[in-house]
């Protein structure tokens, strides 16, 4: 997915093999996301859960979904409030706009 955004043009990848997302932000550069489930260490990343975790950049913990909110002022959901980042009820596997 690519995002004209005044501060630049954005461009979100999902990584099927590795179960990752790769954003590359013209204001904090490239990141890859793990999906990380919650109560997990944020160091390991887990296989095919899809409900209860968040994309995680491992090296600083940070959310993806927090970091656009905070680069662009968007909240990243799906679906109403069923399919949502922040809630984890999309994931490696599971439907949604990031599948």
């Amino acid at each position: 997915m690519t995002l004209n955004h005044p501060a630049g043009t954005y461009v979100l990848n999902k990584q099927p093999p590795n179960k990752q997302i790769w954003l590359s932000s013209p204001i904090s550069g490239p990141k890859r996301f793990d999906w990380v489930i919650v109560g997990d260490s944020q160091h390991a990343k887990e296989g095919t859960e899809t409900s209860g975790g968040k994309w995680i950049y491992l090296r600083d913990g940070t959310a993806l979904s927090d970091l656009l909110k905070k680069e662009i002022g968007v909240a990243m959901t799906g679906e109403g409030d069923e399919g949502d980042v922040v809630t984890g009820k999309e994931g490696p596997g599971g439907g949604g706009s990031m599948e």
